[in-house]
């Protein structure tokens, strides 16, 4: 069995979750719920970035970020599932991923910036840069929605999530602009049981 780090709310826990249902593997992992600002020391020993997911084998190896779990998961499964084996089908799918990554990055951090530091230390220019990039991030992907294939490859997953976390941490705040992204995700919800099942708590 093995063993994930999780926290509800994370885009990047649901990431993994989706694709091991997607693989069949969810059966597979126990979700071990995990507050990273806590401090564990067995967890720091797991990932010494204090960073989720974590998902540890049943060799004890641990695996992360949440691409390189990904693509593990994807290699136990048999490979070319979320991972497509052909080049040009591949790195549309890591750029896809790096793209709604980086926006679900930029997200992140302006909620941290919200959390962690007091409100007289906020600094304008740092939440305003990283607006941007979830500006531009969405404009490009509403310009040029992905396709959505039988089973999703990890650019569309992670897409699905950073949308996700979006409605979650920021009420949907994208929706009103981009109605291509809008239908995208319902499209993807629908084919997808696992979205929903997994949906991000507070």
């Amino acid at each position: 069995m093995m063993v994930l780090r999780f926290a509800p709310a994370s885009p990047f826990v649901r990431k993994v979750r989706i694709a091991a249902a997607l693989l069949g593997l969810d059966k597979d992992i126990e979700l071990r719920p995990t507050d990273p600002a806590k401090g564990e020391a067995d967890f720091w020993r797991e990932n010494p970035l204090g960073k989720i997911p974590v998902l540890i084998d049943e060799h004890g190896t641990q695996y992360f970020d949440s691409r390189v779990i990904l693509e593990y998961l994807d290699h136990r499964a048999g490979g070319g599932k979320i991972l497509p084996r052909d080049p040009a089908a591949r790195f549309a799918a890591l750029r896809l991923q790096a793209l709604a990554d980086g926006v679900g990055d930029a997200c992140l951090l302006q909620v941290y910036e919200g959390r962690y530091r007091p409100p007289e230390k906020h600094v304008q220019a740092w939440v305003d840069m990283q607006a941007g990039k979830v500006a531009r991030g969405l404009a490009a992907l509403e310009a040029a929605p992905p396709k959505i294939t039988t089973t999703p490859d990890v650019g569309q997953i992670a897409l699905a999530c950073a949308l996700g976390y979006r409605d979650l941490r920021f009420n949907g705040d994208w929706r009103a602009k981009h109605p291509k992204l809008v239908a995208w995700l319902d499209k993807f919800s629908a084919q997808v049981p696992s979205f929903v099942e997994t949906k991000m708590a507070a």
